[in-house]
């Protein structure tokens, strides 16, 4: 039981900016690290649902959720995802071979791609936001935050890493795999029927785009960069939310 609570704090710890005890990140408490990997998008999508509502409540206005809607997440992880974002911008662009790709996920300084992706994506996402303003498309949102970590812990007890060393390959190879499998895929399904009994269009459109983004992580990070990284990792969780967000803001105000 002591592990598993350990294994929890070291998971909000890695993953979050949520003050927690700070535990070595060994493999003794990784082991179960990637189960609670979710919990951050639980956060994420809870205080998301709680702003819609209050600007709702209060008449804020749309562009008022949006544009604070865009720095929720942000808030709660340090802007880890977006970092390995523009990383993987600068390295999909470069056109090197794939040992410099690698070097560029990690280069400290941001080139002209990162900074568009970062632009692009800030812009697309708040644009989604605006459209969102239904219960129901608040609660679809709020599920969004939780498949993309469901799928990115998955990748990492399914996907190769590219790396041998670093923390993101000491979860990944620490983790009990089998009973991360288990609890991430039940956790996943559970939400993909969550999200078609709230909507079972929407639902439906945005559980299949979110594993296409999986599938096309999985065939990219293999191609260019010979397995997934910590900075594939948040390029995946960005791709994901992304497309969650326009699914759910444009097909709910079609529809």
């Amino acid at each position: 039981m002591k592990t598993v609570f350990n294994s929890f704090l070291i998971a909000i710890a890695m993953y979050s900016r949520v003050p927690m005890p700070k535990l070595a990140e060994n493999q003794k408490h990784m082991k179960y690290a990637l189960c609670f990997v979710p919990v951050v998008g639980v956060v994420i999508g809870a205080l998301m649902y709680l702003w819609g509502r209050i600007c709702m409540a209060c008449g804020f206005g749309q562009v008022c959720f949006a544009l604070v809607g865009i720095v929720i997440p942000m808030i709660v992880t340090g802007g880890i995802h977006l970092g390995g974002m523009m990383n993987t911008a600068d390295a999909l662009t470069c056109g090197e071979k794939r040992e410099k790709k690698l070097e560029l996920l990690r280069y400290p300084h941001v080139g002209p791609s990162a900074v568009t992706a970062l632009a692009g994506y800030c812009f697309l996402y708040g644009a989604g936001l605006t459209q969102i303003w239904k219960k129901d498309h608040l609660l679809l949102l709020a599920l969004s935050f939780i498949i993309s970590r469901c799928l990115s812990g998955l990748s990492m007890v399914w996907f190769r890493t590219a790396r041998k060393e670093g923390v993101f390959y000491t979860a990944a190879s620490a983790a009990q795999k089998q009973t991360v499998r288990v609890v991430l895929v039940l956790l996943l399904g559970g939400c993909f029927i969550w999200l078609i009994l709230i909507s079972p269009v929407i639902g439906a459109v945005t559980a299949l785009a979110a594993m296409w983004v999986w599938t096309y992580y999985y065939y990219m990070s293999k191609n260019q960069f010979g397995g997934i990284t910590g900075e594939l990792a948040g390029y995946f969780v960005c791709l994901c939310e992304l497309s969650s967000v326009l699914i759910i803001g444009f097909m709910g105000r079609m529809m």
